[in-house]
This record gives structure tokens, sequence and C-alpha cells, in this order.
């Protein structure tokens, strides 16, 4: 089993396309369609790469996989699943963020929150076939109460969950999220994983100017997490998280993102003049009256 690695610099995100040399068989893991919130304007440099890459190496992709709902990038799913005809599958919790988020970012009253838009939603614990592929979909909550992290091989994709030690793990101040719950994920869950199982991110922000990493392992991460380690206790971690959370700014794109993402990279419907709208919400952390002024 390779992985090979995709980064999109103005999101930080990793996409790894997972594949067999052997038999081609191939799936992709969070793929990114590229947006510039200055224009409001879509555009598919990264799932071009991604899929020349496919193309090239004549993989057969099986599936698109999301880990999670994304909060900072687009997903490229649709595009994918157009050109290659692979079915997009997420984590059931999915259903649970599409609940919770369908009133604060203001969706149309009929968008279903049963996870329809996605081809397949996996059950915790489900294995299933990718080609010569065998993916194991981990629940991994915390950041969202809907991540999956997916074992392939030797490897596991743990999305925003678990990142690589010198930066920690994902925030958890999201509606739903847990930081009890991802400490649950990553030390009871992925921590129990054999030492030497490479753990593939879904973003690697390179602090201090380091050069781009896509993995580490769950020995190294135990050691060396500066957030998470295996001698760091629930109560401790809780605390820190929490604490962190609170000084974090939203991500750039959330609710252009949440749009997008929840409807599985589906774009919203054009209208009758061919036109598409993002609907933002307005002073949802701090209403205001009609004419702005804070409401005590």
């Amino acid at each position: 089993m390779d992985v090979e690695t995709f980064y999109d610099e103005a999101t930080h995100t990793l996409t790894h396309v997972v594949f067999d040399a052997e038999t081609k068989d191939a799936v992709v893991i969070d793929p990114v369609l590229n947006y510039d919130p200055l224009r409001s304007q879509t555009s598919t440099e990264s799932i071009e790469t991604v899929s020349q890459f496919v193309e090239e190496r004549g993989l057969t992709l099986h599936f698109v996989l999301e880990t999670h709902v994304h909060a900072d990038h687009f997903t490229g799913a649709q595009q994918l699943k157009a050109r290659f005809d692979a079915p997009v599958a997420i984590g059931e919790g999915v259903v649970t963020v599409q609940k919770t988020f369908k009133t604060i970012i203001g969706l149309p009253a009929d968008f279903p929150t049963d996870g329809r838009q996605f081809d397949r939603l996996l059950a915790a614990g489900e294995v299933f076939d990718a080609g010569s592929l065998s993916i194991e979909a981990i629940a991994t909550r915390g950041h969202t109460p809907g991540c999956t992290s997916y074992r392939i091989g030797d490897a596991v994709f743990t999305g925003d969950a678990l990142f690589i030690e010198d930066y920690g793990t994902g925030r958890c101040d999201f509606p739903g999220g847990d930081a009890s719950d991802l400490y649950t994920s990553i030390h009871d869950v992925l921590y129990a994983l054999p030492d030497d199982t490479r753990l593939f991110v879904g973003h690697d922000y390179c602090p201090g100017g380091r050069a781009l990493r896509t993995f580490t392992t769950v020995g190294r991460s135990k050691r060396e997490n500066v957030q998470l380690g295996e001698g760091t206790s629930r109560e401790a971690f809780v605390s820190f998280r929490t604490a962190r959370d609170k000084t974090l700014s939203p991500p750039r794109l959330l609710y252009p993102s949440l749009r997008v993402n929840l409807a599985a990279g589906e774009l919203p419907p054009a209208d009758e003049s061919g036109n598409r709208y993002l609907a933002l919400p307005l002073n949802h952390a701090q209403p205001t009256d009609d004419i702005g002024r804070a409401r005590s």
C-alpha cells in the first residue's frame, strides 16, 4: 500500500491518495476544491493535480473518503465523483453535524439532515473494501461529533483529530465538539494501535517554519505530542484544550465551507439567472439589532 500526498498551501490541507501499486486500486481522502473568498470564486487546481496523478498511474478510484465536514476548505469530492465515478463516503455521525448546523447557518427548511447527500455513511468499526484495499472506519469524535479516521494497512488517516506531534490536536470548540471525546479518540483508541502505525494527518501548519510533514507514528506521538502524550491525563488535556480554544479565531472560510461541505460538496443551486449565492450568518456570535448595535 502506497500513499501520495498533495498539499494545498492556502488552507494547509493534506489530500492523500492511497493506492495499491500492483492492483491499481485507490481511494482519495479529503480532496480540496479551491476557493478565493475575495472574488468568491471556486477553481480546480488542487483537484486537477490529484486527478492527473490518478490518471497517470492508471489507478481505479473506488471511493472519495471524507474524515469529517471541514470548516476551513471546500471539499472537492463531487469533482472526483463526476470524473471517476467514485462514490463519496463519510462517517454516519455527519447527520448529527447536519442537524446541529442547519439552523446556525440558515440552510433551507427542506435541506435533508439524514446524510443522503453522501453516497455511503460508514458506521464506527465498519470494514469495507476498495478493490484490494481493506479499510476500517474508526470513530475519532471530538473535533466534531462526526469525525472518522481510516485505517488502511499500516496507516491511519486522522483528519483533524490528531496532527504532527509538534502541533498537537484538533480544536474542539465548534458546536458539538468535545475535548473529553477527543481525548478518548486519541489516547484510548489511536494510541492503542501498534507504535509503528503511521498517522497521516489532515493539515500541517509547519510550526516554526519547519519543512512540511505529512505523517507521524503512534509511538512518536505518544512520546512527543505537545498537547496529548501517552502520559497526559484526561483532566489536563480537557483543561488545556478548553483554554486554548478560547483564544482561537474561527477558520477564515468557516461559514462558506460548512454550507458546501454539509451537502457533500454540492454548490448552492443556481437561480433563474444562473447565479449561485452563499448565504452567511451575520452576527451569530454576538446578535445585534437591525442597525448593528449589540444586544445587551
